[in-house]
């Protein structure tokens, strides 16, 4: 149950925060050091790889007889796709540094109870110390003198 609530609290909010801390703070930088670029501007334009299958397509239907040039007219409707690279990047970042603290966070609690397993048990209460010999001669003679009063 604890390991859940950790869980819980680790990847909701500390994912949120170190996802902020990075978007917002860690990215500029790297990008102004990189010749101000702005990472969610990155994106690949995949449209073109659509563009060359529709061109395939197109040889396909002049070869045979009966085709009906259907990728032509696909093209005129189709949106351009892009993929946002930079934001893929910076969730490789965001999970890194994530993973980081995590790990940090987990070394930290199992040192945190080596500590505890390893602190010394309290001192047994001292023995009374032994009898030296003069005390044991009087308490024999204290015997001894009982013995003849009876």
């Amino acid at each position: 149950m604890m390991d859940m609530a950790v869980g819980v609290i680790i990847g909701g909010a500390f994912g949120k925060i170190v996802s902020s801390l990075v978007n917002d703070i860690l990215m500029p930088p790297i990008g102004a050091l990189l010749g101000n670029v702005n990472f969610t501007d990155l994106r690949l334009d995949i449209s073109k790889i659509r563009d060359m299958s529709q061109a395939v397509g197109e040889v396909v239907n002049e070869v045979t007889p009966d085709g009906v040039n259907i990728a032509g007219k696909a093209a005129e409707t189709l949106e351009p796709v892009y993929w946002n690279y930079g934001a893929f990047i910076q969730q490789c970042i965001d999970f890194t540094i994530l993973a980081l603290c995590v790990f940090l966070m987990v070394k930290l609690m199992n040192r945190l109870m080596k500590k505890k397993e390893e602190a010394p048990a309290p001192a047994p209460a001292p023995e009374p110390p032994a009898p030296t010999k003069e005390e044991l001669l009087l308490t024999e003679i204290r015997d001894l003198l009982k013995e003849q009063k009876k």
